[in-house]
């Protein structure tokens, strides 16, 4: 058995990494007696951790928003610069590294008290962001809130607004199985199983309410074609997505896939070509392709990604020209 020390603190992390953990769970997991485990329990309510208990052949713990961060060296301001940070970040990126900031976020959201929450998302809202994508803002508190309710399987409702500005179920809210958070084409989406409508939803998080768990666990399910990223896709209209940029690129589709699978698109074009397929700010459009090294050619695409190409080009080509200094010659 480990220390008393070391066994509170396996306690701390296990009640931070799921929302809620049956009584004989835990103790089985920290290999104690669920007497012990009370124990326990108590000795980091001492320390000011806000944990919750509850009752019955269906009772366990989970720890309450509210609590002292846990044993780390920072004081409440650096606490609220995690949250900004963790918050942008998240706006930010995609993939694996996005999914961790998310996880990473939900449990810094779960243990900051209230008023600490409310100071960071003010702070994050006057902040000003140079971002390569132009999507409206999502709050830090409902990315967490989503987050954690994904890991823990749990049921949420939360107040929706539509693209043309009703509010239908708001009066009782929506009920869904949350299951992923998609990043695509400038904005949060929350792909869900909504309970009352018994099919999948998209929502977007710009457009919710306050989310709320349930405390209703559910079983995962499997995501319609298996990719929740296509799934959310599919289900855009033309308004939402607008008009993509299709080149066809030198290379071969696993390669190309690889390089620029998550920002775009990808199918195959004939022997050792791709077709690509962008629908992305005109920016972000240009960056994806200049990232790629690769030769293409544009098939079609929106004026203002045309427009960016030969402003990118020709401001690239000068400075090369000019070389250091303003001077000709080879740039280093």
């Amino acid at each position: 058995m480990a220390s008393t020390s070391a066994r509170t603190l396996r306690l701390l992390s296990l009640l931070q990494t799921h929302r809620f953990w049956p009584g004989a769970e835990l103790a089985g997991r920290l290999e104690v007696s669920e007497r012990t485990l009370r124990r326990d329990v108590d000795r980091l309510r001492e320390l000011g951790y806000p944990v919750r208990s509850s009752r019955g052949l269906e009772g366990g713990y989970q720890l309450g928003s509210g609590g002292a961060l846990p044993p780390l060296v920072v004081d409440e301001e650096e606490a609220i610069a995690i949250v900004v940070a963790l918050g942008q970040t998240a706006s930010l990126t995609a993939g694996s590294l996005g999914d961790a900031t998310l996880s990473a976020l939900s449990k810094v959201v779960q243990v900051l008290p209230p008023r600490l929450r409310r100071r960071a998302e003010t702070l994050r809202a006057a902040s000003a962001q140079a971002t390569f994508r132009e999507g409206p803002e999502v709050a830090a508190s409902t990315l967490g809130a989503l987050a954690q309710a994904i890991r823990d399987t749990e049921r949420v409702r939360f107040g929706y607004t539509s693209r043309g500005g009703e509010a239908p179920g708001e009066r009782r809210g929506r009920h869904v199985e949350p299951h992923h958070l998609v990043a695509v084409w400038q904005r949060w989406y929350l792909l869900a199983f909504d309970v009352e409508r018994a099919d999948w939803r998209s929502f977007r998080l710009d457009r919710m309410g306050e989310v709320t768990g349930t405390k209703g666990r559910f079983r995962p399910r499997e995501v319609p074609g298996g990719d929740p990223v296509e799934h959310v896709r599919s289900r855009m209209s033309r308004r939402e997505r607008g008009e993509p940029t299709v080149v066809t690129v030198e290379g071969e589709v696993a390669a190309v896939q690889k390089e620029i699978g998550r920002w775009a698109s990808v199918g195959d074009a004939g022997v050792g070509r791709c077709r690509v397929e962008i629908t992305q700010t005109p920016m972000w459009t240009v960056l994806t392709l200049g990232a790629m090294e690769r030769d293409f050619v544009v098939q079609s695409a929106p004026d203002e990604v045309r427009e960016a190409l030969v402003r990118w080009g020709r401001r690239f080509a000068e400075v090369s020209e000019r070389g250091p200094g303003g001077a000709g010659g080879d740039v280093s």
